[in-house]
């Protein structure tokens, strides 16, 4: 489908990545991951055509089509939401209009025997083909499924494009590409701008999509969802796993674990030959055995270990004093933009040292609420009106890291000054080595904003943050953009900030061991959920369902381990039926990846075993023993939970 040969791209003198060489099959699903600014992008863009690499290849079979979806894309106005999706459309409508040019020409003729009459007729047939397998004339209403999968409203289908914030049109945009069926999908971070509920719409459409995909995405979830192939750019070069991320993860550890062995291993034995030829090389009796051992030392090809980059993100927020014990409350609050309000009846209170996440579908009030707290604290905003009782508490330092942060800063000035204009007092004396925490030590410091790559700007944006001593953090999407290690490492600074967090995000992963309460914003309204990501889209699902059940009049049969007098069961005790049902369930399936990962790795120790490099080593065997314990041991708790959750089912 794909094939890159000996790909190398420069940009100065030290090249982005060379020797880049792989194929991308019919219906194979990739990943692309690597560091900030390791060339992903730049990757995506040489595959679809967009950019030439400094040398080789990139090969695509004639009549293959190609949809590429940038993080940055220019977008035209003038249409509507419906107008601008139906474009994806203009091929199948050329194609009817021929069908119809042909079948009217071959309605007029009789030469049937002629070669002109059947190469009509063979065109008619495969024109005929592709637009019957495109949905032919009844596209509309998958125009309608993509465009609402993605978050739109029907009502919202005939407004114009350029009354939409960015991220919508980005939308438009992701569902004209998918809407072109095309063979091959390259996405370079498409769920930045998604919600959850379209992320999830999205993961089931790639899962179901008989296209080939190279995806870009720091959504550790969603690709493990999507991708069951991994090639990771590392210090310039791609190597290639045949795994899904999580697993790509463990094989990358081990496969770099194994090189250092058998480097060492081949250093020794470097060492060894050539201490033998120095002891004998002037011994008349030894000539004939150092003469074989310096042949045999020209024979060794040197192992080569895979590089490691090991530049690491040092995050940690400024103290501060402390705050007072609620640092934001809300009561009966209602909030909107000129005429029109967004949310109604408001009521929160947020605890001193709480992590809580702000989920919902875009456009129902989440950056609309955020915006109001920052109105409070002196930053204005335009049109934004609200009333009701909004309070931040006593001793509050607020900041706020907004959603597009990274694209406020000046693109004109160095990286350097960029800190250098926040830096207060003895700080800027220690521009340079907060740099280097920041991954941007060396030459990096003297780089202009407009060259850095999304990652690197979010990153440069966190920094000026944190500049200043805060105990009430508030980020609007922090995570669009930052690689995997990057974000993991928020994620930890913000565990250990001891202040109060406010997060909006679409990144469960990422709000996955963070957050403990979430908001939900819809319909107007905020509900509290006192748990954990996965478990508030847990609880939404069934909801949903017992709303279905509900409007069908045809009530399932709750399953709980007590029942009321009447044989019916009282909605807490059905609400904590589902709780342990959904908790099992989700120990159960943990307890069963569990076992995969164990068994897979006694599969590879017992393969490098089976070599004689592996005989020899007695390490191996004793890994073995302790993994094979762990499974044991793994195996008896997936039983004991399979059994509990079957006694539950039969209650």
């Amino acid at each position: 489908m794909i094939s890159v040969n000996n790909l190398s791209v420069a940009f100065g003198v030290k090249p982005l990545f060379s020797d880049v060489s792989f194929v991308v099959n019919d219906k194979e699903r990739v990943c692309l991951v690597g560091k900030n600014g390791a060339g992903k992008s730049t990757l995506l863009k040489i595959l679809s055509g967009q950019q030439r690499p400094t040398t080789g290849t990139v090969s695509i079979p004639t009549g293959q089509t190609i949809g590429y979806l940038p993080q940055v894309m220019k977008l035209v106005d003038g249409r509507t939401v419906r107008e601008e999706a139906a474009l994806a459309f203009e091929d199948i409508k050329r194609q009817q209009e021929e069908i119809d040019r042909i079948g009217m020409a071959l309605a007029e003729r009789t030469d049937y025997e002629s070669e002109d009459y059947g190469q009509l007729t063979l065109r008619l047939a495969t024109l005929t083909e592709h637009v019957n397998m495109m949905g032919g004339g009844h596209y509309e209403a998958e125009l309608e499924r993509t465009l609402t999968g993605l978050g739109f409203e029907r009502e919202e289908l005939d407004r114009q494009t350029s009354e939409l914030s960015g991220g919508w049109r980005m939308r438009v945009e992701l569902a004209k590409l998918l809407l072109r069926h095309p063979d091959i999908l390259l996405l370079d971070e498409p769920t930045n701008h998604l919600d959850i509920w379209s992320i999830e719409w999205l993961e089931d459409y790639l899962k179901s999509s008989p296209c080939a995909l190279v995806l870009v995405s720091h959504d550790r979830t969603f690709i493990n969802h999507t991708t069951d192939r991994t090639l990771e750019i590392n210090c310039g070069k791609l190597i290639d796993y045949h795994a899904k991320y999580n697993e790509y993860v463990k094989l990358r550890a081990e496969r770099r674990e194994q090189q250092l062995r058998a480097y060492e291993n081949q250093q020794k034995e470097i060492a060894d030959i050539k201490d033998f030829i120095e002891r004998f090389r002037y011994k008349p009796t030894k000539a004939v055995q150092v003469q074989s051992r310096i042949k045999q030392l020209e024979r060794i090809v040197p192992i080569e270990v895979d590089e490691v980059d090991t530049s690491r993100l040092h995050l940690k927020f400024a103290p501060c004093l402390r705050s007072g014990d609620y640092p934001l409350i809300c009561k009966d609050m209602a909030a909107g933009w000129g005429d029109h309000t967004i949310v109604r009846n408001v009521n929160l209170t947020i605890k001193r040292g709480e992590k809580v996440a702000l989920v919902g579908r875009n456009g129902e009030g989440k950056s609309t609420l955020v915006k109001c707290i920052m109105q409070l604290a002196g930053q204005m905003q335009p049109g934004l009106h609200w009333d009701g009782t909004l309070k931040i508490g006593h001793n509050v330092q607020i900041g706020y890291f907004a959603q597009n942060e990274a694209q406020m800063l000046d693109e004109d000035i160095t990286v350097y000054d960029t800190i250098d204009q926040v830096a207060t007092g003895d700080v800027r004396l220690r521009i340079k080595d907060l740099l280097g925490a920041f991954m941007f030590g060396g030459e990096a410091s003297d780089k202009l904003v407009k060259v850095l790559s999304g990652g690197e700007r979010t990153r440069l944006a966190m920094q000026r943050l944190l500049l200043k001593p805060i105990n009430l953090l508030i980020l609007d999407e922090p995570t669009n953009h930052l690689d995997m290690r990057t974000k993991d490492v928020l994620k930890e600074a913000v565990k250990a900030f001891d202040g109060t967090a406010i997060i909006v995000s679409h990144d469960r992963d990422f709000l996955d061991g963070l957050v403990e309460k979430v908001y939900e914003v819809g319909g107007g309204k905020i509900k509290e959920h006192l748990c954990g990501i996965y478990e508030f889209l847990q609880e939404k699902k069934i909801e949903s369902l017992g709303e279905l059940d509900r409007a069908s009049q045809l009530p399932k049969e709750p399953v709980a381990a007590k029942v009321s007098s009447e044989g019916k069961l009282s909605y807490e005790q059905q609400k904590e039926q589902r709780r342990k049902m959904q908790k099992l369930e989700r120990q159960v399936a943990d307890s069963e990846r569990q076992i995969g990962d164990l068994e897979a790795a006694l599969h590879l120790l017992e393969d490098q075993m089976a070599t004689p490099e592996g005989a020899a080593d007695s390490t191996l065997a004793a890994k073995h023993q302790n993994i094979s314990q762990q499974l044991d041991k793994e195996m008896e708790n997936w039983t004991q939970l399979s059994e509990e959750l079957e006694q539950i089912k039969q209650q």
